[in-house]
């Protein structure tokens, strides 16, 4: 049996657009929510990426800053190595207060001093110790030589040779103070140069005595209150004991 169908065309064709129409706008609006949602997503990322942009050029700019400071620290830290360098090449590592103080405490009082200098020498195992030697720096204890050029310092590890000269009252306080020096931990290597006899003025008339070398081979004829005495005159060499040496 055949169906009729009495719903006019029309009709039908206007039910199958409306049913396009409701398709179209649904995928519109699914269109639409998925641009929206795309659109929030991008904006997120967008405003993240500029605030790690914004932090990424804070850290930039202080690594820039920290570079620039550690440039200027290792300047200088170049600087300062270079003042050390100099300053251990000129340090005397030697402090002369505490030797004179030493050789005060030895010398007694039947011995007075007329001269006493440190001379700075190159070790002899060096190629330069005998041009060192024969050109050494002099620091004297009595006064300050102020003509000493900087080609003239021996720079670098250098040892002391202390030349001791002066009058004692005999030979046997010559030979006392080279044992006292021999002794000392200041000291060492103590040779003597030479001791011989002399005669020297003594003015009785004041507290403390003063002495003074007679030049000349005839001896002067004392005034009222001086006399002459015999005296030994010496003069050695020895080394400060503030040094180690080893065999390579």
């Amino acid at each position: 049996m055949k169906e009729i169908d009495f719903l006019p065309e029309w009709y039908k064709s206007g039910i199958r657009r409306e049913v396009s129409y409701r398709t179209q706008h649904l995928a519109l609006a699914g269109m639409y929510a998925m641009m929206i949602v795309w659109s929030f997503a991008a904006t997120y990322s967008v405003s993240r990426a500029k605030a790690e942009s914004v932090i990424m050029a804070k850290r930039q700019a202080e690594a820039e800053s920290v570079s620039a400071r550690v440039t200027e620290l290792e300047s200088e830290l170049r600087v300062l190595q270079k003042k050390g360098e100099s300053i251990k090449e000129i340090d005397s590592r030697i402090d002369v207060a505490n030797v004179l103080g030493e050789m005060s405490f030895l010398i007694g009082e039947r011995i007075v001093l007329s001269k006493v200098e440190f001379l700075a020498e190159k070790f002899a195992d060096e190629p330069e110790a005998k041009s060192a030697a024969s050109t050494g720096a002099v620091v004297r204890a009595v006064r300050r030589t102020k003509s000493l050029k900087r080609r003239d310092l021996p720079l670098g590890d250098v040892r002391f040779k202390v030349v001791i000269a002066g009058v004692a009252a005999d030979a046997g306080d010559v030979a006392a103070l080279i044992c006292k020096l021999e002794d000392s931990p200041y000291f060492c290597q103590v040779i003597p140069s030479f001791s011989r006899s002399a005669t020297v003025e003594s003015n009785r008339a004041t507290p403390a005595p003063a002495f003074r070398v007679v030049t000349g081979a005839a001896e002067r004829t004392p005034e009222t209150g001086k006399g002459t005495v015999r005296v030994s005159e010496f003069e050695m060499n020895c080394y400060l004991a503030n040094y180690r040496k080893y065999r390579r």
